[in-house]
C-alpha cells in the first residue's frame, strides 16, 4: 500500500470512529409492556436519633436537660446564688429532680440558672418564644416572682419577662418573649426576683412558630424539608438506638408517650460510641416520642413504620447471651409490640387506644407495618423474631412484619438470614448498605435476578460513602444510578430510605447525612435532591425501558428506568450519566396505547454540578435542579446527557 492510500485509509478510519463515538445510544420505551405497580411506600424517610437529630434538631425544644434529670443533674445548666437540687415533693414521678431558687442573702446578689441549649440556642429577630415551667412558692406568704431572659452570644439581653408565682401547689406558668435581635448561640436565663423561694421543674422554651403551630412541636424548617420529599413511608425511631448499648438503655416507646413532663430521660446510645466524637450530654428527653412520630407520619402523608427491640442489645457492642433477653423471657418485649399496635390502631374507648385519644388523636393512625429488630444477625435473632411473628400474626394478622438481613449487603450474616426470613415468611426484609461509589454503580442491577417467590425488599438504610464522607454531588449521582435499579424492580423492592436523615453541624457523629443544620439554618444536600426527584416522579407502573434489548445499567456510564403515571397521564424516564463525557441518547416511545396521543412538549429536569460540589448552610442552593422543556419529533426525543448528570423527562399523552 503506497503512502497516499495509507494516509487516506487512516483518515477515513478516524472519521468513522468519530462518527461511531457520536452515534446516539438507542433507548426504547415500550408503552404496552407494563411491569409492577409502584408501591406508595417506594421512597421514604428513616429517622435515627444520631447527630442530635431529635433533641437539638427536629424537636423544637431549646432547653437541654429541662427536667434536671440527666445523671449529672445540672448538665447543661450554670447556677449562681442559692440554688438547691432536690427530688423531694416532685411534680412528676418519673422526672423527680427539680431546683429550688432561694434568697442569696443580700438584695444586690442574685440566684438563678442559665441553660446553654444544644450548642447554644438560635433566636431570630422579631420571633416569639414560649417559655414554660412548673413552679411553686415553697411557703405561703410574700409574693414570689422569677425573671426570664433570652441572652445573645455577647451577654446582651434580647428579651425579658417576669412571672409571678402565685401558688404553693405545682402549677404550669407560661409567658411569651419576643427577641429584639438575632442570636446563633444564645442562652436562657431564669433568676429569682423576690425574697421568697421558688421551686421549679420542667423548664422549657419553644419557638411559637413550630411545624403546624403545635406547642410540643417540631422545628418548622426541618419538618417542611421532610414534607417536601413527599415520602411514602416513615421509619422511626431509629436503628441502633432501638437496640441500646445495653437493654436498659434501649428505646422504650411506652416511656415516650403520655404527658411530656412525665416522660423519663433516656441515655442515647450514640453519645460514647465514637471516641473521636464524644457527646456525653446526648440524652433523649422523649419529648419527640411515638405519638409525635405517628402524628408527623400523618402530616407528611407517609405510612408509619415503627421499629422495636427484639430483646437483643447492640450485637456490635455485646457478645454472649448474657447480654440479651432470653428467648423464653421475651413476654415483656412481645407485649410492647402488641400494645404498640393497639396504641396506633385500637379503639379510643379503652386501653392504649384511649391513651392515644387522650393525647389528642381519637382516630386510629392506621398503622400497617412493624419492624422487629434492626441490624441483628445469627440464630439468636432468628429465634427471637420467630416468637414475635407468631404472637403478632395470632392477634393482628393484617400487620406486615419486617425482618432484617443484618448489617451488611452480602457475606455470612446476609447469606444465613435471607433463607431464614423466607422460612419465617416475613413480609419484607430490611437490607442495609453503606458502600463506596463503585459498589453503588456495580449494583444497579442487584435486584434484576432476585428470587420473586420470597419476601419483598426494604432498602432500609443506604448511602454512598466517599473516602472523605462528603455529601457531594458525586455521591448523590451514584445513588441515583443505583435507584434506577430499585425502581426497575418495584415488584420486589417496596420501600427505600436513605440514612441517616439529620445532622447538626456542631454536634454530629456520623456522616454523610441527608439534611444538615445549625441552630437557625438548614440545607438540603444533593442526596436529598436525588431522593426528592425520585419521589416526586415515581409514577404508578413500571415500564420496559431497554437498550439493545436489555435494561440500561452501566453501559458507557448510563443508567435508566421508566414508569407511567396513570394519574398525570405521562411517561417518566430517569436517565443518569456517570461518565465524564456527554452521552447522546435517542429515546423512542413505542406501542403507545390505542387512542392515546403523545404531546410534543416534554417537561425536563436536570440535576448536574461539579462532582465535588456540596450544598452548605452558606450556599444551600449550590447544587439545585433546573427545569426546561424539550420537544418530541414524532415518537422520539433526542437527548444529550451532560457528563455527571441526572435527568428526568416527563412525556405527556392524552
Amino acid at each position: 500500500m503506497n503512502k497516499r492510500i495509507y494516509c487516506y485509509m487512516t483518515c477515513l478510519l478516524v472519521c468513522l470512529l468519530d462518527v461511531t463515538a457520536q452515534e446516539p445510544r438507542a433507548l426504547r420505551l415500550d408503552a404496552r409492556k407494563t411491569g409492577a405497580t409502584i408501591h406508595s411506600t417506594m421512597y421514604g424517610l428513616f429517622f435515627e436519633d444520631i447527630n442530635f437529630a431529635a433533641d437539638g434538631g427536629l424537636y423544637a425544644e431549646l432547653v437541654k436537660n429541662r427536667s434536671f434529670d440527666f445523671p449529672q443533674r445540672l448538665m447543661g445548666w450554670k447556677t449562681f446564688g442559692n440554688v438547691e437540687v432536690t427530688d423531694e415533693n416532685p411534680p412528676f414521678k418519673r422526672n423527680p429532680t427539680h431546683v429550688i431558687l432561694s434568697y442569696p442573702g443580700h438584695d444586690h446578689k442574685y440566684t438563678g440558672v442559665e441553660n446553654e441549649g444544644f450548642t447554644g440556642m438560635g433566636f431570630k429577630e422579631g420571633a416569639r418564644y414560649r417559655f414554660s415551667a412548673s413552679a411553686r412558692a415553697t411557703t405561703a406568704g410574700e409574693p414570689r416572682a422569677i425573671r426570664v431572659e433570652l441572652i445573645d452570644e455577647r451577654d446582651n439581653i434580647i428579651a425579658r419577662e417576669e412571672i409571678a408565682i402565685t401558688s404553693t401547689a405545682w402549677t404550669k406558668y407560661t409567658v411569651e418573649l419576643r427577641a429584639r435581635a438575632a442570636a446563633d448561640k444564645g442562652r436562657l436565663r431564669v433568676f429569682l426576683v423576690s425574697r421568697g423561694a421558688v421551686a421549679m421543674d420542667h423548664v422549657s422554651l419553644f419557638p411559637v412558630d413550630t411545624y403546624k403551630g403545635r406547642e410540643n412541636g417540631l422545628r418548622a424548617d426541618l419538618a417542611l424539608l421532610l414534607e417536601g420529599l413527599r415520602p411514602g413511608v416513615f421509619r422511626f425511631p431509629g436503628g441502633c438506638i432501638v437496640e441500646g448499648t445495653d437493654l436498659a438503655t434501649r428505646y422504650s416507646w411506652k416511656n415516650s408517650v403520655g404527658p411530656v413532663e412525665n416522660r423519663p430521660v433516656n441515655e442515647n446510645r450514640w453519645h460514647y460510641t465514637f471516641p473521636y466524637r464524644l457527646f456525653p450530654d446526648y440524652y433523649q428527653s422523649y419529648g419527640l416520642g411515638f405519638y409525635e412520630f405517628f402524628l408527623l407520619s400523618e402530616d407528611i402523608g407517609a405510612e408509619p413504620l415503627p421499629v422495636l427491640s427484639c430483646g437483643l442489645a447492640c450485637q456490635f457492642q455485646n457478645n454472649g447471651e448474657e447480654c440479651h433477653a432470653p428467648v423464653d423471657a421475651l413476654d415483656e418485649y412481645v407485649q410492647d409490640a402488641l400494645d404498640l399496635i393497639e396504641f396506633a390502631n385500637g379503639d379510643a374507648s379503652a386501653g392504649w387506644g384511649a391513651l392515644r385519644a387522650n393525647m389528642g388523636h381519637p382516630a386510629p393512625f392506621n398503622m400497617k407495618y412493624i419492624a422487629i429488630g434492626n441490624e441483628q444477625w445469627g440464630k439468636e435473632y432468628v429465634d427471637r423474631l420467630e416468637v414475635f411473628i407468631k404472637a403478632i400474626r395470632a392477634k393482628y394478622p393484617a400487620i406486615r412484619v419486617i425482618g432484617s438481613a443484618g448489617p451488611y449487603a452480602e457475606g455470612d450474616f446476609f447469606n444465613y438470614l435471607w433463607p431464614e426470613m423466607k422460612r419465617l415468611k416475613v413480609d419484607l426484609v430490611d437490607e442495609h448498605y453503606y458502600k463506596d461509589p463503585d459498589w453503588f454503580l456495580k449494583n444497579a442491577a442487584r435486584y434484576d435476578k432476585y428470587d420473586r417467590k420470597g419476601p419483598a425488599v426494604f432498602a432500609g438504610e443506604y448511602a454512598c460513602h466517599l473516602p472523605d464522607r462528603a455529601n457531594n454531588f458525586y455521591s448523590a449521582l451514584c445513588e441515583a444510578a443505583f435507584m434506577t435499579g430499585l425502581e426497575r424492580n418495584a415488584d420486589l423492592v417496596h420501600m427505600a430510605t436513605y440514612a441517616p436523615l439529620f445532622a447538626h453541624v456542631d454536634a454530629w457523629q456520623w456522616r454523610p447525612d441527608m439534611i444538615w443544620y445549625d441552630n437557625t439554618r438548614s440545607a438540603a444536600t444533593p442526596n436529598y435532591l436525588v431522593q426528592q426527584l425520585f419521589s416526586l416522579n415515581k409514577g404508578t407502573r413500571v415500564l420496559s425501558l431497554t437498550s439493545n434489548g436489555k435494561p440500561l445499567a452501566g453501559e458507557e456510564g448510563l443508567y435508566a428506568s421508566a414508569t407511567r403515571d396513570d394519574n398525570e397521564h405521562c411517561y417518566i424516564v430517569k436517565l443518569v450519566n456517570t461518565a465524564r463525557e456527554e452521552r447522546p441518547v435517542r429515546l423512542s416511545i413505542d406501542n403507545v396505547n390505542r387512542g392515546a396521543t403523545l404531546l410534543p412538549d416534554v417537561d425536563a429536569t436536570l440535576l448536574t454540578a461539579p462532582l465535588a460540589r456540596e450544598n452548605t448552610l452558606d450556599q444551600p442552593d449550590a447544587v439545585s435542579p433546573v427545569t426546561s422543556t424539550a420537544r418530541l419529533t414524532g415518537n422520539a426525543l433526542e437527548i444529550v446527557a451532560p457528563p455527571g448528570s441526572f435527568s428526568i423527562y416527563r412525556v405527556k399523552y392524552k
